[in-house]
């Protein structure tokens, strides 16, 4: 029972907002020295995780990679290719995004996408130009709001597609756990066949939502354009024009 501190450790320093691989790797330590083991036995407990997940540390080789695309005007390639597709809203973008990131999840290619991988470089300069090419330049709060949703289609589309796929890990886990304790016989494939109702559904809904995001910007811009150019537009159009910034301020009838 007492090899459970270490889990408390793990509450607290989350709790205290302490560095979580500090947290981890202490919580790690305590947890094998109250379990009877050695030091060199903790030590080649960790060697051991880290060589049957080193798959975890990819990013050290993909980071530098999409950092160098940036670098050389991956985003700009991707604002000048959406502009060619003038029907193409920032909504209807990200639903074709969310069924490409569910299909491909869906048949086990769940690392295309992702957040540093694919969202960030591609995805997000993509929808950001297709809301600039309709209503023009974007304040940084629409930024957000865009950024956000992009973010929220490859969430979405990973967690409901990757289900559908027999040989992901929750498919397994769930399989093993269910016919290993209950003495039941059930299949991987019957699970994702199951599961696929559901990613259908959170397509609709989830596609719903991001169409109705194209309705929300068209409703927030046209309430700027009605309450006319914002204080720092009209000052610097005074400093450029001081008759017109004198007749704008009432001092000339």
């Amino acid at each position: 029972m007492i090899v459970l501190l270490g889990v408390l450790l793990v509450i607290v320093g989350f709790a205290t907002r302490r560095n979580p691989l500090l947290v981890v790797g202490v919580s790690g330590v305590a947890t094998g020295l109250l379990g009877d083991l050695s030091p060199r036995e903790v030590l080649a407990a960790f060697g051991n995780g880290f060589a049957s997940s080193r798959g975890v540390t990819i990013f050290a080789i993909t980071l530098p990679v999409i950092g160098l695309l940036e670098r050389n005007g991956l985003q700009e390639q991707a604002r000048t290719l959406i502009a060619r597709f003038g029907k193409l809203t920032t909504g209807r973008f990200l639903v074709l995004y969310l069924g490409l990131r569910q299909v491909t999840a869906a048949v086990g290619l769940v690392s295309l996408g992702g957040p540093a991988q694919t969202v960030r470089p591609l995805v997000v300069p993509m929808a950001e130009g297709a809301a600039e090419r309709s209503h023009g330049p974007l304040p940084d709060k629409t930024r957000e709001k865009i950024r956000s949703h992009a973010a929220g289609a490859d969430n979405v589309g990973l967690f409901f597609g990757e289900d559908c796929f027999l040989a992901v890990g929750s498919i397994l886990l769930i399989t093993g756990f269910v016919n290993t304790t209950y003495h039941q016989h059930i299949e991987p494939l019957h699970v994702a066949l199951w599961a696929i109702p559901t990613a259908v559904f959170a397509f609709l809904i989830h596609g719903g939502r991001l169409l109705r995001l194209d309705r929300t910007l068209a409703r927030e811009f046209a309430a700027v354009a009605a309450a006319g150019p914002p204080a720092e537009t009209a000052a610097a159009s005074a400093v450029a024009d001081p008759m017109a910034g004198a007749v704008a301020e009432g001092k000339l009838k």
